[in-house]
């Protein structure tokens, strides 16, 4: 699990990192970066009123998404099928989930953001 104080102490250091490319390379860096970086509220607000999981889209998570998906249509399957109680239990599950990312969405961008910053530094 995600801990704020691993989350911010890294995108410290990598802060530093940055500021130690030279100028053209820090130019460089942010114009990539700079169409990459993902938004915490647009997360937060994919979670909030898309229980399709648009928000693991967002952040390039396609298994998650589409297991979110999965799991909305196999419930909506068993409400059809008349077995709502395990619709209710399926999609009690899938929203609690949800909840929890919900809350912790600028975490979960920081970290994402964080690695992004990373996997840049490297060319450099």
């Amino acid at each position: 699990m995600l801990r704020q104080e691993e989350v911010d102490a890294e995108e410290e250091a990598l802060r530093k990192k940055i500021r130690e490319l030279s100028e053209e390379q820090r130019v460089e860096f942010y114009r990539k970066a700079g169409k990459a970086v993902k938004d915490p509220d647009t997360y937060a607000a994919l979670n909030w009123f898309f229980i399709t999981g648009l928000h693991h889209f967002y952040l390039g998570r396609w298994q998650w998404g589409l297991m979110d998906i999965g799991a909305l249509l196999v419930a909506i399957g068993c409400f059809v099928a008349g077995l709502v109680w395990l619709g209710v239990i399926l999609l009690a599950i899938v929203y609690s989930w949800e909840l929890w990312q919900l809350f912790r969405s600028q975490i979960i961008v920081q970290d994402w953001n964080n690695r992004l910053y990373r996997d840049l530094l490297r060319r450099y």
